[in-house]
């Protein structure tokens, strides 16, 4: 379902597209290559979330599983949610498969897992990290940001994080380079759907491919979340 890093720092981090990994039972269809490609999952992600959690104490819930099997962060009836095509490239494994039991599967304990540690100890914010790719494949412009902060309607965290990026020299998203209000599904759920301010962090693959990039933004990541709290 998930790796989870313990912790009881105030702050619950979350990994959505965390892991490349795909179940044997699964096929998928695809060459092995694109696994390692952003559409299999949020390069560097997993690295920045499991040092930003060791520096804060924090606990964290990172997906193990690839959203080419299924995107935990789309809601249960989004098209997207088990995909046939990204970036350009098929995943003809995905065309006649059981949405229903894959959602069971992987979709529904995820959840089920946040939501419980919400239950359990409220966090005062929760933090989502992920990465996006500085081209598209196929059809894509260059996207110049160094990291972008996505929300939806509560901005309480939103807001000051795109302040404190840009103060700092970054080139800051402000809801890009996609938007959190299409895209917000499990902060939507568990941050705004609880009251609890939330926002997702989303950071260029390039800086955060190698171990060295990885930790010094969790090093930022650490000083952004000492000022939201």
């Amino acid at each position: 379902m998930a790796e989870i890093i313990p912790g009881s720092g105030p702050v619950l981090l979350l990994g959505d597209h965390a892991s490349n990994a795909v179940p044997a039972d699964i096929d998928l269809g695809v060459d092995p290559a694109l696994m390692d490609k952003h559409i299999a999952v949020d390069i560097g992600s997993a690295a920045v979330a499991r040092s930003l959690a060791a520096r804060l104490g924090a606990p964290a819930i990172l997906a193990n599983v690839s959203r080419l099997v299924i995107d935990l962060n789309r809601e249960p009836d989004h098209v997207g949610l088990i995909p046939h095509r990204s970036d350009g490239h098929l995943i003809p494994g995905n065309d006649t498969v059981d949405r229903f039991a894959r959602i069971a599967r992987f979709h529904a304990p995820y959840h089920r897992l946040i939501r419980d540690r919400i239950r359990a100890q409220r966090p005062r914010l929760i933090l989502s990290v992920h990465s996006f790719t500085p081209c598209l494949e196929h059809g894509g412009t260059d996207r110049p940001w160094q990291v972008g902060v996505l929300y939806n309607r509560d901005t309480r965290a939103a807001l000051p994080t795109v302040d404190f990026f840009r103060a700092r020299g970054f080139v800051t998203g402000d809801n890009e380079p996609y938007s959190g209000r299409l895209l917000n599904a499990t902060l939507n759920r568990h941050g705004e759907g609880q009251g609890i301010p939330s926002v997702a962090i989303e950071i260029r693959n390039d800086l955060i491919r190698e171990e060295a990039g990885a930790e010094e933004w969790a090093g930022v990541l650490a000083e952004l979340v000492g000022q939201l709290l």
